[in-house]
């Protein structure tokens, strides 16, 4: 392929033909493809090539710390979970088809936030945009937003996600424009989008927390309608096990 050509390819955004046009060329003598057959190839593995670059976008973009996914959780160490229920709620995918949200509830260690980063994960392996993010980095991120006057548009970034996982939302106590803030959000979101949510409290403890109990019942009316719970509070710790084979 001379230079002229390469730099078409890139300019069109070509990358699986320009990756594969010594191999394309085989094919064509060797196999004496039609001109149907060999552009039918082509574009099929272009098509998948752009697919593929997409999906890595997505969970880049994401900045899932781990990408978990259904396949590897160890369901037969926690027997005191509904797995049923779990995957009732993967399979059907109308957490984000019927903008549901998923709480799990439970304490540290059950694996809480590998659950939720599957059900993210299979919402942008189907094509949607979603993030995962620290209740407390999300809260610090919206009350930063403030000083720098650029809150609407952190606020709309947030809103937009097709789907987004606030993980360990009541490990941080936050001050009452923070929670303000939250509420805001997930009023934005509020039967728009999904929100997956891992805390280790009861809703009855959320104020403690929010400190503010108006908004509390609030922000739970708006968080808990239509959404799935499931609770994780009988689980065992996934770490202590993995500590004990240390």
């Amino acid at each position: 392929m001379d230079d002229d050509m390469t730099m078409k390819l890139k300019r069109l955004r070509l990358w699986g033909l320009l990756e594969r046009w010594d191999e394309y060329v085989k094919l064509a003598g060797k196999r004496r493809y039609s001109a149907v057959r060999l552009l039918t190839e082509i574009i099929e593995n272009e098509y998948r090539v752009k697919l593929d670059r997409a999906r890595a976008f997505r969970i880049k973009r994401a900045r899932i710390p781990e990408p978990y996914v259904m396949e590897t959780y160890p369901f037969a160490r926690q027997r005191k979970l509904d797995r049923k229920k779990v995957l009732s709620i993967y399979d059907s995918f109308d957490y984000v088809e019927k903008k549901r949200n998923v709480v799990l509830l439970g304490p540290t260690g059950v694996g809480k936030t590998g659950l939720a980063t599957s059900y993210l994960m299979r919402a942008l392996e189907r094509g949607c945009q979603g993030r995962f993010v620290k209740f407390g980095d999300l809260v610090a991120e919206l009350y930063a937003s403030i000083a720098d006057h650029t809150q609407e548009k952190v606020m709309r970034q947030y809103a937009k996600f097709d789907c987004l996982l606030v993980d360990e939302v009541g490990y941080v106590e936050v001050e009452s424009a923070q929670a303000g803030m939250f509420f805001t959000l997930m009023q934005k979101r509020h039967k728009r989008r999904t929100t997956l949510v891992t805390t280790n409290l009861g809703f009855a403890d959320w104020g403690t927390f929010l400190k503010n109990e108006h908004l509390t019942a609030a922000l739970l009316d708006r968080l808990t309608e239509t959404s799935y719970v499931i609770n994780m509070r009988d689980c065992v710790s996934l770490r202590a096990k993995m500590d004990d084979k240390a």
